[in-house]
């Protein structure tokens, strides 16, 4: 027998239900309360981070001109030996009593073990510029590590020397490479600021004007001494160099004679005067 009534069942579910729907919701406002204080902005009234202090980086690993108080500047050599023209070089370096930098190629090394053996004998540095003169930024830490590895073994080899210098072909090395580098070889990596372009073989005399033109005390100089026209244009480029009162170092003594460069003044709050407009 049927008593229960449809009003009853009604009147029964209905607060059920509306207690639900407050649990429900209640929920949902103390989920999203939670959230907004986890999205508030931070007040601006705290302190910003504090950076490191340059020093915490390190010493510096990579060097294009280095500053100094004198007129040193650094004469650097890329690409040899060359069994022609690496000599000839020599022969006026010693006339001129200049220490110069060899950036050599291993493979060179290995066919002209006593041209780099002569290069040590009279005073001149050697660093490592690859087994093969590849683009290392390009190529895997494995390969990169072959053609340094490869390198440094042949110039240890045959001047009992190690480099203590590396110049990346085409200046093309990481940042990262770069720290890899000097921290598994010893390295400091180096490249230049003063580039006649003598490797596109201008003739001698603008591979002469252009170094003029470019070096400044602390500079570091590219030359190639593979190319006649680079060693062609030394002559005229050394004795005009002198001329101007620069004292020529090995790229080691460059870096030792390093002095901390003088920090830019701030920008005055001051408003600058307006240019006078040039005459026509």
């Amino acid at each position: 027998m049927r008593c229960s009534s449809p009003l009853l069942d009604t009147a029964t579910i209905l607060p059920f239900r509306m207690v639900r729907l407050l649990v429900i919701c209640t929920f949902v406002l103390a989920a999203w309360l939670g959230t907004a204080a986890q999205t508030a902005p931070v007040s601006s009234d705290q302190p910003a981070p504090t950076p490191l202090p340059l020093s915490s980086i390190g010493p510096q690993i990579s060097f294009d001109s280095v500053h100094v108080e004198g007129p040193s500047i650094a004469m650097t050599f890329d690409d040899g030996p060359s069994e022609k023209l690496t000599p000839k070089l020599l022969n006026l370096l010693a006339a001129h009593h200049i220490k110069a930098t060899f950036f050599v190629i291993g493979q060179n090394v290995a066919d002209h073990p006593e041209i780099l053996q002569r290069a040590i004998r009279e005073g001149h540095e050697v660093g490592n510029h690859s087994w093969s003169h590849p683009n290392l930024g390009k190529m895997s830490d494995e390969s990169v590590r072959r053609q340094l590895k490869m390198t440094d073994d042949t110039i240890t080899n045959a001047c009992g020397v190690r480099p203590t210098l590396m110049r990346p072909p085409y200046g093309s090395l990481s940042a990262r490479q770069k720290r890899w580098i000097h921290d598994e070889f010893g390295y400091r990596i180096i490249l230049w600021d003063v580039d006649p372009l003598d490797w596109k073989r201008p003739g001698a005399k603008i591979v002469t004007n252009r170094i003029l033109a470019q070096t400044r005390a602390g500079s570091i100089v590219l030359s190639h001494d593979i190319h006649p026209g680079t060693i062609e244009a030394m002559p005229e480029t050394l004795n005009q160099l002198e001329a101007k009162g620069f004292k020529f170092v090995t790229v080691s003594e460059l870096i030792a004679m390093a002095k901390p460069a003088t920090p830019k003044p701030l920008p005055s709050s001051t408003p600058a005067a307006s240019p006078v407009p040039p005459h026509s």
